[in-house]
């Protein structure tokens, strides 16, 4: 009876596991079948380096968009991964146990608040204090970089907290043996060997931040230009998408989940920088 039930069971398992895998193998299809044609209509050199989006004139180019979000990802983990790190280093080591709880509760909070939420928090406080700061309407690269930055929090948190509490206890005690402070055992004994678990951690809050969309839309300027500067507006390739696939037709639409594929590229090919440092790192 019970091995009857253990193959039942793993049968289910193994039919979920193939609904999840046939699902991103038809996304990609679909997504190669549109995009890849369209690529090669425009001309991909056109496409991927070009530096004009104006589809009433057919003009496709995405770069100001790739670049768009490379400086909006790379503004959100310089700003955001030491402060994940740090907070997650205090909460497993340093924290009072009387504010733990406390503290904890609010970083779950953190994941869980929608991301339109974020996009108007940025929109009623960030905006206008950079906007006071570094002039014009405020909506920038640096303001997406900040909302993004709160947003990969509770994840690089939750996450390298895990893994900080999960090295044996002997690494830390035998630093503090050998005459090392306490700052000093967890900086140089502990993370050292925590740091597979903490980089799956940035992993993961990165790719929600080369994802996130409505956040971005709401305070980013969406410029379909170069970036300029940490104050000047951009627009990523998740909101080039979202604001006009609503209207789009013909070439256009086809250009638009062209840029979805070379997104996916783009989410590859940090997961692949991630994951070789995290290789590197066991």
């Amino acid at each position: 009876m019970n091995s009857g039930k253990e193959t039942s069971m793993k049968y289910i398992f193994f039919a979920a596991a193939c609904v999840s895998v046939g699902a991103v193998v038809l996304i990609c299809i679909f997504m190669f079948a549109n995009g890849v044609p369209a690529m090669a209509k425009i001309g991909f050199g056109k496409f991927l380096f070009g530096l004009k989006w104006k589809p009433d004139l057919d003009l496709y180019g995405i770069f100001p968009m790739i670049m768009g979000s490379i400086a909006v990802t790379s503004g959100a983990i310089i700003l955001g991964v030491p402060a994940g790190i740090l907070t997650a280093v205090f909460m497993a080591r340093f924290c009072p146990r009387q504010i733990y709880s406390a503290l904890k509760s609010g970083v779950e909070l953190l994941a869980g608040i929608p991301s339109v939420v974020y996009g108007f928090f940025g929109l009623t406080a960030i905006v206008p204090l950079i906007g006071r700061i570094g002039g014009g309407s405020g909506t920038s690269i640096l303001a997406a970089s900040m909302v993004l930055a709160i947003m990969i929090l509770p994840t690089i948190i939750g996450v390298s907290e895990a893994a900080i509490r999960a090295v044996p206890s002997g690494y830390y005690e035998g630093s503090l043996a050998l005459g090392a402070c306490k700052e000093r055992s967890v900086f140089f004994a502990v993370l050292p060997a925590a740091r597979s678990g903490i980089v799956a951690g940035v992993i993961l809050g990165v790719g929600r931040a080369v994802g996130e969309t409505m956040a971005v839309i709401m305070v980013a300027g969406n410029q379909a230009v170069m970036p300029r500067g940490i104050f000047k507006g951009v627009r990523t390739l998740t909101a080039n998408i979202v604001l006009e696939m609503g209207y789009a037709a013909g070439l256009h639409r086809e250009a638009l989940i062209a840029t979805a594929v070379v997104l996916f590229f783009f989410i590859l090919i940090i997961n692949l920088i991630f994951m070789l440092a995290k290789n590197h790192a066991d």
